[in-house]
């Protein structure tokens, strides 16, 4: 994985572009020591969003499974 800081990301981001669709390669780009964002080939995301998707499916699946708890409940947790 290749770290870059911003300003030569955005001197080269046509570049930066074709490694990253054609080569697959991964850039992290960042400013100040810190990173800022990622490019990342349109598989890879494609994966994030699918397993996020798979994640909040599992989830919506377990609470259908626990008990339903009252209003005066959900208050108290809140503690409202």
């Amino acid at each position: 994985m290749t770290t870059l800081p911003i300003t030569e990301a955005r001197e080269h981001l046509a570049d930066l572009g074709n490694r990253v669709a054609l080569l697959g390669e991964r850039v992290i780009v960042e400013r100040r020591g810190k990173n800022l964002f990622a490019l990342v080939p349109v598989e890879d995301l494609e994966l994030l969003e699918r397993l996020e998707d798979k994640l909040d499916l599992d989830a919506v699946r377990q609470a259908r499974n626990e008990p339903a708890k009252s209003w005066a409940e959900v208050k108290k947790a809140l503690g409202l």
